[in-house]
């Protein structure tokens, strides 16, 4: 379950990709401010980190996608995957992080994708109560889930790219960047759909070691 807080952010997630995504060498197009298409999430068991993967385009170019993890406090050794900081008005001080580079992420979706669980479902807190939210998206897995899908364990390598790979213990992840191009992915695979988007499109897969 993802509970999802009635608030203001400033800078607001869209700001913060539009001074990041140009700098990233998977990014093409127009630059400035991008505006959402739509976006899915993950549950992190903990509670404790907020994981959520945003499809964004600039003007007519294409879209990208742009998994990223909220933390009430730096991640040790993730810097250089640092997007910025943002002030929640009910949550305080956010650390947003390019997900790529945190391990909660890693774990997160290798569980979405084995087990088939896919995202997690959206609550919005209103007067003390949680009243669900629709999905701006579809998603689906496109192999039998497993009962119990292996633990990610430690990450052992990100490589950049199209797509980009996350190598841990037990699993290797692959994530597109780019949405406009015939990527193919192997493994069990995350497929989303979304307004304008019928055609299921593979977002990333999951490929135990």
């Amino acid at each position: 379950m993802a509970l999802i807080h009635k608030a203001t952010l400033s800078p607001t997630k869209l700001e913060l990709l539009a001074d990041w995504l140009p700098g990233q060498d998977w990014h093409t197009g127009p630059t400035g401010e991008p505006r959402r298409v739509a976006g899915y999430r993950f549950d992190d068991p903990a509670g404790a980190v907020g994981i959520e993967t945003l499809l964004v385009r600039v003007g007519d170019g294409p879209v990208h996608q742009v998994p990223l993890t909220y933390r009430d406090a730096p991640l040790d050794g993730a810097d250089a995957w640092l997007i910025g900081t943002t002030e929640h008005s009910v949550l305080g001080k956010r650390w947003v992080y390019d997900a790529f580079g945190d391990p909660v992420y890693a774990a997160a979706l290798a569980d979405a994708i084995l087990t088939g669980r896919g995202q997690a479902e959206e609550f919005v807190e209103v007067d003390d109560r949680l009243e669900p939210r629709a999905p701006s998206m579809g998603v689906a897995v496109t192999a039998n889930g497993l009962a119990e899908a292996p633990a990610a364990g430690a990450v052992v390598r990100v490589t950049g790219g199209e797509p980009t790979l996350i190598v841990t213990e037990t699993v290797e992840l692959a994530v597109r960047r780019r949405l406009d191009t015939g990527g193919v992915l192997t493994g069990a695979v995350l497929t989303g759909t979304w307004a304008g988007q019928e055609t299921p499109v593979p977002l990333a897969s999951a490929t135990p070691r």
